[in-house]
């Protein structure tokens, strides 16, 4: 069987001298320069940084000297992970020209193994969103069909990795912005437990639910990238990095006995199609021995308003620090410091932003805290309650990672309640602070991708990918298939 791991494979290649990295690298930047034009999956392409790294690469290979894994390896990082000197807007008229002066910690471990950036990539305006759309620089279009949206928030890493023009990238996940785009695009994308991955550098959206996760072509990818990241920073106070052993070698162990458990909540309000995709991939986990256990979750009513109430409130604090005095875009005409601020907001930030301060405002404000957000608060320690009670009677919950498949360009603006709701199934874990995988498990009769997700108690990464492994090389060439766009290894 040929090497399903993208980053084994191009390891392979640099150390048996078949191709050189800067071949490699120039390879991947011509496919972005051919087909960014209309996956618009990059914002801010780096040629000369992911050279100098090649050539570094090759340099040591000349030498005789060992290279990490990831060496060599072309790769992006969302526009909200800071980046040393290069440009870091968070895809907002309001951060157009920042460039930070310092690496996010998750960077800085890549580049000291001399990974490849290639660019920064496309998102939802601050990680506000589920299609992309709300980026000033326009949205990230599907691989699968230009004329339907790549998710978001991280809908430019997805765009960018499923239709090859990346090995794998970061995105962060606030309320499902890894998961949600990867299934859109037919790829993998990993949430963390909260605290595995530091989150120094990453330009906050909502704090107690921020988490920066892998997204790539495979399982082992993602494990490989996973067990890189997750350690302890002590620059970030919330970071514990991963726990017990390699999450790498917890895959192709034999899951025969293990409890998956579905909650039926998840399944009440998803489409036919994707429904039937997951009756499909439980079959699958049954054949390979798994006992599945139904179960009710009735605290994941509560999820979606918590959600938003608890992330418009933070993100109404995190926001505050844009008033084009410290950094950023600043309104040219105004008559007063209070009249700055306004014009530089009103001017700076898109709709989705404002709408979404607005309402965390709305509940921090006297009168109305009680009412919504200590409310919201007392209600998120139900639901981590009743996640934790039900893996006492499982391994591994699976669920739908969204309702529907990817939707047409344009829709989220024409249907915005219908574009919220996307987030139904992959807002709970982070309001519990869960990981969780998504992972392809069909495709709908137009052939866009279905994705499912698979859950798992806290720091229990190894788990959850051991049994997307297993399911993935039981079913890959039917379900994994990428379009014929980018490099090809």
């Amino acid at each position: 069987m040929s090497e399903i791991s993208q980053i084994k494979k191009i390891n392979n290649m640099l150390t048996s001298k078949e191709i050189s990295c800067e071949e490699l690298t120039k390879s991947y930047l011509a496919q972005i320069d051919k087909v960014n034009g209309d996956l618009n999956a990059y914002v801010n392409v780096t040629p000369d940084i992911a050279l100098a790294s090649a050539k570094k690469v090759d340099e040591k290979l000349a030498k005789g000297e060992d290279i990490s894994l990831l060496a060599g390896v072309p790769m992006t990082l969302k526009d909200n992970i800071s980046t040393d000197g290069i440009e870091t807007t968070c895809c907002s008229n309001i951060l157009k020209g920042y460039k930070p002066i310092y690496n996010a910690t998750v960077w800085n471990i890549l580049k000291e193994q001399d990974a490849v950036l290639l660019g920064k990539t496309n998102m939802d305006e601050f990680a506000m969103g589920s299609s992309c759309e709300t980026s000033c620089f326009g949205g990230a279009k599907n691989p699968h069909s230009f004329d339907h949206v790549a998710g978001g928030s991280s809908g430019g890493v997805a765009s960018a990795v499923g239709g090859n023009i990346a090995a794998y990238g970061l995105g962060s996940d606030t309320g499902g912005s890894i998961r949600q785009p990867a299934s859109f695009c037919g790829i993998v994308g990993l949430k963390p437990s909260y605290g595995a991955v530091s989150r120094f550098g990453l330009i906050a959206y909502a704090s107690s639910l921020d988490q920066i996760g892998p997204i790539t072509t495979n399982v082992e990818d993602t494990a490989i990238i996973y067990d890189a990241i997750s350690q302890y920073d002590e620059k970030d106070s919330t970071s514990q990095g991963k726990k017990g052993c390699s999450t790498c070698e917890a895959l192709k162990k034999d899951i025969k006995g293990m409890k998956i458990g579905i909650a039926r909540e998840y399944l009440e309000g998803v489409r036919d199609d994707v429904k039937e995709a997951i009756e499909n991939a439980v079959k699958v986990y049954e054949s390979l021995g798994a006992e599945i256990v139904y179960f009710n979750l009735p605290a994941l009513k509560f999820a979606l308003p918590v959600y938003y109430i608890l992330a418009c409130a933070e993100a109404s604090s995190n926001l505050g620090r844009y008033d084009g005095i410290r950094y950023g875009y600043k309104t040219p005409t105004y008559e007063n410091v209070n009249d700055m601020i306004c014009k530089t907001r009103s001017e700076g930030f898109g709709d989705e932003v404002k709408r979404r301060i607005l309402l965390g405002t709305y509940v921090l404000s006297a009168g109305y805290y009680d009412a919504y957000y200590k409310k919201a608060q007392n209600l998120r320690g139900t639901i981590v309650k009743a996640f934790k009670n039900a893996f006492d009677s499982c391994d591994v919950i699976l669920a739908p990672t969204v309702p529907m498949t990817a939707f047409k360009v344009g829709h989220a603006a024409s249907d915005p309640i219908e574009t919220y709701l996307t987030d139904i199934c992959t807002v709970p874990v982070n309001i519990a602070g869960l990981p969780a995988v998504s992972l392809p498990c069909g495709f709908n009769p137009k052939g866009m991708p279905i994705g499912m997700q698979l859950i798992g108690n806290t720091f229990c990464e190894g788990t959850i990918l051991n049994a997307a492994w297993s399911y993935e090389n039981k079913v890959r060439d039917s379900v994994f298939k990428s379009p014929e766009l980018g490099v090809k290894l």
